[in-house]
Order: C-alpha cells, then sequence, then structure tokens
C-alpha cells in the first residue's frame, strides 16, 4: 500500500444508535489492527417535514399533521491497510444503515 492513502467511510440513516454502534464496530476494528482512524464524525442531521391534510375527506377545518422524518449521518477516515480492510468487507451492515466507502 501506499503511504498516506485512507478509505473515508460515511453512514447514514434514520436510527441514530445503529449508527452509532456500527461506527463503535468499525472504531474497534481500527484500534484492533493498529491503524490509524480520525472521527467518528456527526454529520448534520437532515430534516424531512411532510405537511398532511388531518381530513380525510378534505372538507372542514384547514388542519394539518406534519409528520417528521430525521435522517443521521456519521463520517470516519481510516487508514488503508490490508489486514485493516479484510475486516471491514467481513461486518456485518444493520438492514436499516446505508453505507459509503470512498478509497483516497
Amino acid at each position: 500500500m501506499i503511504r498516506g492513502t485512507k478509505t473515508r467511510i460515511i453512514v447514514y440513516g434514520t436510527d441514530h444508535k445503529a449508527l452509532d454502534n456500527f461506527m463503535e464496530e468499525v472504531r474497534a476494528i481500527a484500534e484492533k489492527t493498529g491503524a490509524k482512524y480520525s472521527g467518528p464524525v456527526y454529520l448534520p442531521t437532515k430534516r424531512v417535514v411532510v405537511p398532511t391534510r388531518k381530513s380525510p375527506c378534505g372538507q372542514g377545518s384547514e388542519t394539518w399533521d406534519k409528520f417528521e422524518l430525521r435522517i443521521h449521518k456519521r463520517l470516519i477516515d481510516i487508514e488503508q491497510n490490508e489486514n485493516t480492510m479484510r475486516h471491514l468487507i467481513r461486518l456485518r451492515v444493520p438492514d436499516n444503515v446505508f453505507i459509503e466507502v470512498r478509497l483516497t
């Protein structure tokens, strides 16, 4: 491997506890294999608000319900080495966690 290369892992999902648990596993792998890492970094949470009418027929006073979906993001940078990458590939990703890996 070339010195200075790193892997950037970005995970996102609606359940912040699942994200934190997954990032803890990634950090533990980095520590166990002796790779340098930085993070996890908490990125801004995206809020999606959907307003809907309360009345099913559309009649009556204009009363609205608002439903909110929050998308949480985490970021971690890990130094690339063969042993660390092998462990990261075998890591189980939960169903409600989405992952993006960038090699730089």
